[in-house]
């Protein structure tokens, strides 16, 4: 059976406890909501498929609870959407290799309005842009804020044993406090807000072209704590080389010290994510067995 959480009103099948094995859930809400019918659904052997990123990244000892029924729970679609990244970090982590640290482009949107500021537009109209194209949310600041990027950051953190929370990541906003929500309208911000940044943002485009680098909007994860925000990375890079909305993650561990593992490919859209939320559904596949 599939379900896709949108209440707690859920709650009235998971007590039916003859229906318990071989149901997976299927969350594709955005809400922190859907937290307790989750570790409702596994402590009654429910198997559960995640694309919502905000239950793992509530509080840890929730993330804990969910995450530790790994046999039941999948959640590659919360990271990098159809990639295989959550896959390959736990694959790593399994075979006894200890990663050291995770960098990576996990925005579509961000990647998308970065590689356009390299051909010389002005940040406001690449914004606009992208919006037209729906690669961004109805307003522009929930992905020019970073805070959808530091929710992946903080799954992949909490994936290598990190004990922390939101507040623990620094997270850099493209935008100042007096261009946010509580300022400003969605409608104001695009017609005359998002130009006030153009002359910051191309400034720091051509100081890293001087330095024969490109901008980025990234996040680095590491033993000694987790950053997202832009940074200058090399034009021959993995990084550097990415174009449009494809993500890319380096993983790098002791096998993949000199040379990390690369996963590149399209990080975005309702296709691809339906695509990791289906093979999520097929690899729980054997849990689908009625109770004896």
């Amino acid at each position: 059976f599939l379900f896709s959480i949108y209440g707690s009103s859920l709650l009235l099948v998971i007590h039916l406890e003859h229906f318990f094995v071989g149901l997976v859930i299927v969350d594709c809400s955005a809400t922190y909501d859907t937290v307790g019918v989750l570790k409702d659904a596994v402590d009654h052997g429910c198997c559960v498929v995640l694309a919502n990123k905000k239950p793992l990244t509530c509080a840890y000892e929730d993330f804990k609870k969910l995450t530790s029924h790994f046999r039941q729970i999948r959640f590659e679609s919360t990271v990098g959407a159809g990639l295989p990244v959550i896959a390959s970090v736990t694959r790593i982590i399994a075979s006894g290799d200890p990663v050291s640290r995770i960098v990576g482009s996990l925005s579509g949107t961000l990647g998308y309005v970065m590689s356009e500021l390299e051909d010389g537009n002005f940040f406001s109209e690449v914004v606009k842009t992208a919006k037209a194209l729906g690669y961004t949310e109805p307003d522009p600041r929930d992905d020019l804020s970073g805070m959808d990027v530091a929710r992946k950051a903080l799954i992949l953190a909490r994936l290598l044993g990190q004990q922390i929370s939101m507040e623990n990541i620094n997270v850099e906003s493209l935008y100042p406090s007096e261009l946010g929500p509580e300022v400003m309208s969605t409608t104001d911000f695009l017609e005359s807000g998002l130009a006030k940044l153009d002359e910051t943002i191309e400034e720091k485009v051509k100081a890293a072209s001087l330095r024969g680098n490109v901008l980025r909007y990234v996040c680095v994860i590491g033993n000694t704590g987790c950053q997202v925000g832009l940074q200058e990375v090399p034009k021959d890079s993995a990084l550097g080389r990415l174009r449009g909305s494809d993500n890319v993650v380096e993983i790098y561990s002791r096998c993949y010290e000199s040379s990390p593992l690369v996963i590149q490919g399209a990080g975005a859209g309702n296709d691809t994510t339906a695509a990791g939320v289906l093979a999520d559904i097929i690899d729980l596949q054997d849990l689908f067995q009625a109770r004896p």
